[in-house]
């Protein structure tokens, strides 16, 4: 059975995490968590501490939305989980805390065995309109990562100044979400294309949202390319058109249920366990 290694971004509710990792434990797996460097871990390791199989991340990173820090902290984690080498993992799955299975974790391990060396990940092309109004992310240049004052206006005069930018290598730019079920020889590559170009880790770090298109660039443009699977395994719903997906709920239940999909996201279990409830009874219970 395929092994997997979840990793788990988490800065908010040790409740979600707990119920999350309950849900996705099995013979196979670890789990482990990043919890964002501005939040106390106390909570985290009171709530999960005790569970069996899994593990904090010890080197932790401060994570501001839409910065290159979000991408900093999944790197540091796939470099802690990789370095553990009396384990060896078939998949590292990339998870929030806001995230939940809609399968249960036999079927997932299941489907996951039948594609070992693949990549599960969303990549939109030239032809979306998330790429065309994604060029702003990269053409420009963006410091959002910088915690000094007044960095918007030099931003802004930088801009002003210099010529649109290129990704390094000529790289073609696809992406879309940050979630995704990587395998674990192609997280291996990433490190060793970030150690061994460091220009390109400095051009996404002046980049907006590169959670988005980081690991999806890099590996498109590889020879790991015909190993990807253009599909992040997520019930993810954007149909509002806002910058962050609906919140699912019971009124959802009906497409979750329809879905193929291994996890669905954004779920908030702290104002509606209801949803999750059901989930558990008419999805995770199926044999």
């Amino acid at each position: 059975m395929a092994s997997v290694a979840h990793l788990i971004l988490a800065h908010r509710s040790p409740a979600s995490v707990s119920r999350l990792v309950g849900r996705i434990s099995h013979a196979d797996a670890k789990t482990f968590i990043h919890i964002d460097k501005k939040v106390s871990i106390a909570p985290f390791i009171e709530r999960v501490g005790a569970i069996e199989n899994t593990f904090f991340i010890t080197k932790r990173t401060e994570v501001t939305w839409g910065t290159y820090s979000m991408v900093r902290a999944t790197l540091e984690a796939f470099k802690e989980i990789l370095s553990r080498k009396d384990e060896q993992y078939d998949f590292i799955n990339l998870l929030s805390e806001a995230d939940y299975p809609l399968k249960n974790a036999a079927d997932v391990h299941a489907f996951l065995d039948n594609h070992v060396g693949k990549s599960f990940v969303e990549m939109q092309f030239n032809d979306s309109p998330w790429w065309v109004e994604a060029q702003q992310k990269i053409r420009k240049y963006h410091l959002a990562d910088y915690p000094f004052r007044g960095k918007y206006f030099v931003e802004n005069v930088i801009n002003r100044i210099l010529p649109a930018r290129h990704i390094p290598l000529g790289m073609a730019f696809t992406g879309r979400s940050q979630w995704m079920t990587l395998s674990t020889a192609h997280v291996r590559h990433v490190l060793s294309v970030i150690h061994d170009h460091p220009r390109i880790a400095r051009f996404f770090k002046h980049t907006w949202g590169p959670d988005e298109f980081f690991f999806q660039t890099i590996l498109y443009n590889s020879a790991h390319k015909t190993e990807l699977v253009n599909d992040n395994l997520r019930y993810i719903d954007w149909t509002a058109g806002n910058m962050s997906p609906k919140i699912l709920s019971c009124d959802d239940l009906d497409q979750l249920k329809q879905s193929e999909k291994l996890y669905g996201r954004k779920f908030d279990s702290e104002s509606d366990s209801e949803v999750l409830d059901a989930i558990d009874a008419d999805l995770l219970t199926k044999k």
